[in-house]
């Protein structure tokens, strides 16, 4: 087969001459979306939070306060999330729009409202992209974002760097895994996920997938990005650990049969927790959109099972209100 790769390197091993992979096995098969997609359909899931979704909102919900000037994360909702670092702006996977979707009328809609509009934004520096999937990826933000802030810089994993030539943008970076990337007193890290990419039915696995460490003098952080679980997750922490602050996913995780290879659940980010030395934790990926078979106010009552059935009682690993931010203590 021809060599579509331009970045292709035989000696690593997430690297096809078509594009990327999971070194990790797969036991995926044929048919398992149709499936999945069947089964879902049959049982009528999602089934909305136990008490409705305004009650939903009203609980996980505020608005973005982003006033003061201490060295603060938010998380904005799903997978997306700011960082104030003396002053500097960071965005991750930011996705402000009603639908993760290249549709505007189809897809999978918010159930709860984002915490700001890029319009309430600060001067954002730099923005860090995971992958391509449209939960992760939303041109609509990216339009907005480019069109207020084209001197900053997106830093992607391989394979996407072409897909932001549409906007007037003055720097946007390519890294593959273990690369990385400094900006002043900011080091960005590219670092290993299990999962896939795919915008179009002819691009899978064409671009490639991460997470992302961030070192800064008053902040060491790791944002896992989408990924089942893997042993190699763990040697992240002790690569370029410890880290004061993680951001791991607890949502879009049933069933585990389909939904194993490609997102952890709140057990296993409960054992990734623990190999990381147990830092300050962030759960991402839930509370937005229904894209998996659990309810919206699943991911923290498991959350809460998964700590116990440890035997953990004293931990850091604590959700937050879509656009509720924590301060970092000076020096941390």
């Amino acid at each position: 087969m021809k060599r579509t790769n331009r970045y292709y390197d035989a000696a690593k091993a997430h690297h096809t001459p078509e594009g990327f992979r999971n070194p990790e096995p797969t036991q995926r098969q044929e048919g398992d979306l149709r499936r999945w997609q069947n089964e879902r359909k049959q049982q009528g899931l999602p089934k909305p939070p136990q008490l409705g979704y305004q009650q939903f909102t009203q609980r996980w919900w505020q608005s973005a306060d982003l006033s003061g000037s201490d060295n603060s994360i938010w998380w904005l909702g799903h997978a997306s999330m700011l960082l104030r670092l003396d002053g500097r702006y960071i965005l991750i996977d930011p996705v402000l729009s009603q639908r993760a979707s290249p549709l505007s009328f189809y897809g999978p809609k918010r159930k709860t409202p984002p915490p700001l509009t890029v319009q309430q934004l600060p001067a954002v520096d730099v923005v860090l992209i995971s992958h391509n999937h449209y939960d992760h990826l939303d041109r609509r933000t990216v339009r907005q974002l480019a069109k207020r802030f084209p001197t900053a810089t997106f830093i992607v994993p391989l394979g996407l760097k072409s897909w932001f030539s549409r906007y007037r943008l003055k720097r946007v970076e390519e890294l593959d895994w273990w690369d990385s990337l400094s900006l002043g007193e900011l080091t960005l890290h590219c670092t290993p996920a299990r999962h896939w990419s795919m915008r179009t039915l002819w691009d899978r696995n064409r671009s490639l997938w991460c997470g992302w460490v961030i070192h800064h003098p008053a902040l060491r952080f790791y944002f896992s990005g989408d990924s089942g679980y893997s042993e190699r997750l763990a040697n992240i922490g002790a690569r370029l650990g410890p880290f004061d602050v993680a951001a791991l996913p607890i949502g879009a995780y049933a069933p585990r049969w389909f939904m194993q290879e490609q997102h952890m659940d709140p057990q296993q980010s409960v054992t990734l927790y623990q190999q990381l030395n147990s830092p300050r934790v962030i759960p991402i990926h839930w509370g937005v959109f229904e894209l998996a078979d659990e309810s919206l106010d699943e991911p923290p009552q498991q959350l809460n099972l998964a700590l116990s059935s440890a035997g953990i009682d004293q931990h850091q690993f604590l959700p937050i209100k879509i656009g509720e931010r924590i301060v970092l203590e000076p020096n941390s």
